[in-house]
Parts: C-alpha cells; sequence; structure tokens
C-alpha cells in the first residue's frame, strides 16, 4: 500500500518510497525546471542531422543547460559521465554519448534532465535523421501517441494502471511491443522517486493518482518483441530481436483537474518532423 506525504520546498527530499504530493511551490519548480529541459530538446532540433556525433550532441546539450541556469543531472549520476542520453534504432533507452555519427535513415533519442533551482525536467524525444523508412516513421508517430494517451489518463481519482493500459492497447493494436523492463518515475527535487510509472497494465490498478504528484510518463516502444538486453556497458538497454525502438517523456504534475505537462515544447517542437 503506497503512503502519500504532503511535502514543501523546506523539507529534505528522501528516497523512502513515500509518494510526494506538492504544494503550488513545487508547481512552480517543476514548470521552470520543465521548461528549461523542453527549450534544450527545441534548440537541439536543427543541430540532431547527418554527420553529427552522439558525443556532440552530448556537449551541445550541456552548453544549453547550463546556459539556462542549470546543471545536467545525468553527470555523474551512478557514474554516468555524460549530460544526456541519446539511444539511436534499436537502442531501447540509456545510449552512451560517442563518437558514433547519425546516419541518413537513423532515429534517435535524447533524453535530458536539467536540474534548475533543485528541481529535475525530465523529458526525452526522437529525432529523425534525413530520409527516415515508413515503417520508422509510424513507430514513431504511434509511441508519441502513446505518451499523450497515458497523459489524458493521469487525473485524480484514476489509477496508475489506467495510464499504463492506455499506452499498452494502443501499441499492441499496431502490433508493437511494450519494453516492461523500463518505466517512468515519480520525481520533483529527486531524479528518481515513487511511484514507478509503468507503461503496461490492467486499468484500476497501481497507486492511485492525486494532486500534487509529479512524475513521468516515457513509453519505449519497439516494432519488435518488448524483450530487451543490457550491454556491457551496464547503461545502454536493446532490443533482443535487434527491432526499432522508440521513446518520449514528458514529466507531468497531476492537478485538481486533470494534469499539467511540465515539458511541453514552447517552440511546439513536440513530436518530429521539426
Amino acid at each position: 500500500m503506497n503512503q502519500y506525504v504532503n511535502v514543501t520546498n523546506a523539507d529534505t527530499p528522501m528516497r523512502d518510497g513515500t509518494i510526494k504530493l506538492h504544494g503550488p511551490e513545487g508547481f512552480e519548480g517543476m514548470r521552470k525546471a520543465g521548461q528549461l529541459a523542453a527549450s534544450v530538446l527545441d534548440a537541439l532540433a536543427p543541430f540532431v542531422v547527418e554527420g553529427v556525433t552522439t558525443a556532440e550532441i552530448d556537449a551541445k546539450a550541456r552548453e544549453l543547460m547550463i546556459a539556462g541556469g542549470g546543471i545536467p543531472a545525468t553527470l555523474g549520476y551512478r557514474g554516468f559521465t555524460h549530460s544526456c542520453c541519446t539511444s539511436i534504432n534499436h537502442v531501447v533507452c540509456h545510449g552512451i554519448p560517442a563518437d558514433r555519427k547519425l546516419k541518413d535513415g537513423d532515429i534517435i533519442n535524447v533524453d535530458v534532465t536539467p536540474i534548475l533551482d533543485g528541481w529535475h525536467g525530465d523529458t526525452s524525444r526522437m529525432y529523425l535523421i534525413g530520409d527516415v523508412g515508413v515503417k520508422a516513421r509510424r513507430l514513431v508517430d504511434v509511441t508519441y501517441e502513446c505518451l499523450m494517451l497515458g497523459i489524458e489518463q493521469a487525473r485524480p481519482g484514476n489509477r496508475m494502471g489506467d495510464v499504463a493500459h492506455a499506452i499498452q492497447a494502443f501499441a499492441e493494436k499496431h502490433r508493437y511491443g511494450v519494453v516492461r523492463d523500463f518505466c517512468g518515475h515519480g520525481l520533483g527535487r529527486l531524479f528518481h522517486d515513487a511511484p514507478e510509472v509503468v507503461h503496461a497494465g490492467r486499468p484500476g490498478t497501481g497507486p492511485e493518482l492525486k494532486p500534487g504528484m509529479f512524475f513521468t510518463i516515457e513509453p519505449m516502444i519497439n516494432i519488435g518483441k518488448p524483450a530487451v538486453k543490457m550491454l556491457e556497458d551496464g547503461w545502454t538497454a536493446v532490443t533482443r530481436d535487434r527491432s526499432l525502438s522508440a521513446q518520449f517523456e514528458h514529466s507531468i504534475g497531476i492537478t485538481e483537474t486533470g494534469c499539467e505537462i511540465f515539458t511541453k515544447s514552447p517552440a511546439g517542437l513536440d513530436r518530429p518532423p521539426y
């Protein structure tokens, strides 16, 4: 049974399994952090093109976060040495920036989390490189729709299973696999916190959604089967069957009447093409 606690900015955040319920100050902090994160992904849109390396994307993302008054949450997190994650083609999540150049036809997810005034704005977006095939474009479109259908279910009185079921039902209608090994998470002044936000499940199950909850929804959808495997670097997750994978992520807060998307693109670039 989940325990809910009301928190204020004066409280010291603890990763103790409780689900935090935030007030107006928390919403304001998350708005600012979320908009910085979204503006970083907006600014990357003309930069993430054929011939650019993922290391160059990482450096640009770090530069943009710092210029906006933030710091990258991933830099030094559990030994991770980069400022964003770059996941190409069959990489599901947590791809490590390196010297790999983007090629015509690639799809790539860029995941950023700046910390601004102690608050975490966590978001990711897909980018299409050059002439991307019909199957890959369709996967990216369906994955974005999965995210938004999940967000539609994020309102007071619903349960986390309602969010998960909306995502799973739409993905599987298109015969895609929904990754189970990774999930969304609570956040705020902590990077990862309760509750877990799964992307496949039964309606009416899981924690009840209450005003003041902050969490990410970040479905990972595969053209093939849901199974993934970890590479030897301990971070990179790939599809077992080498099929393409896509992901979108927003950070949201539950309000009295629905939810607020903290990481919506200020330039309207929430989905490709940009």
